[in-house]
């Protein structure tokens, strides 16, 4: 695998038997299949833990009374642990219509929809001016975007100077524990997967979408390169797990 000149793989992996002839058309068509499910396989998958990382990456944005665009919200989950951390008012954005469907459910459910919207939008080209949002989120989306780097760029624009973007995002693990997680990301899940979906071939490209990410580390550099500072992580989740924070560069 041959890196390009920005230190990224040159690899692109895409979901199996998805329609589409892009990345990002094939990526949204998994997700369309998989919503009936995709909050319990998460779940299940994770052992309940992904609503702690969720919270944490909640706690580390410190929202309280600021205005949040959460970008690939999916179901929701992190724009509703924005709102429980004290946000203002939060905007999720997902190019997929059916998750959304979703997560609007969930607002309203929880009473929590006069604090939250959501919209489709894609994380190239997000439909916002520049310097909108206070913070900037994510969870679980940077394995799934076409252009790394874009996407980094294009939500440090819409973020105001002295702002903070928050990335939560499966990672390399650890090299003593490697081996562990690889049995279990690349054989286990997949068997989950196709058991309870019906969709085998979805976490089959789960793990697979992990291969091309920058590590932990490189990932602070592609922050940095987009327009942050201070940029630091944190791992969760015995390392699999990598929680990043910087800062837009300029005053309020």
């Amino acid at each position: 695998m041959n890196p390009d000149p920005r230190g990224l793989p040159t690899v692109e992996v895409v979901p199996e038997g998805a329609p589409g002839h892009t990345k990002s058309e094939r990526v949204r068509a998994m997700f369309a299949r998989i919503v009936p499910r995709y909050d319990v396989m998460n779940a299940i998958m994770t052992g309940g833990m992904d609503r702690r990382w969720r919270a944490a990456a909640a706690a580390a944005a410190a929202p309280t009374g600021q205005v949040v665009l959460d970008v690939g919200t999916g179901t929701g989950d992190l724009t509703l642990a924005m709102v429980r951390a004290g946000a203002r008012q939060v905007v999720g954005v997902d190019f997929c219509e059916e998750m959304l469907a979703v997560a609007r459910g969930k607002a309203r459910a929880t009473g929590q929809d006069d604090a939250v919207s959501f919209l489709v939008g894609d994380a190239l080209r997000l439909p916002f001016p520049d310097a909108t949002f206070d913070r900037v989120v994510n969870g679980f989306l940077l394995r799934n975007v076409a252009d790394l780097p874009g996407a980094l760029t294009e939500m440090t624009r819409v973020l105001k100077p002295g702002g903070r973007l928050v990335c939560l995002e499966i990672t390399h693990p650890p090299a003593a524990f490697a081996p562990f997680f690889r049995v279990y990301f690349v054989h286990v899940v997949p068997l989950l997967g196709a058991v309870l979906t019906g969709e085998g071939a979805a976490y089959r490209y789960l793990p697979a979408s992990l291969a091309p990410l920058p590590s932990a580390e490189r990932l602070v550099v592609l922050l940095a390169q987009s327009g942050l500072t201070d940029v630091r992580f944190r791992r969760l989740g015995l390392g699999t797990m990598a929680l990043h924070v910087g800062m837009k560069v300029g005053p309020r």
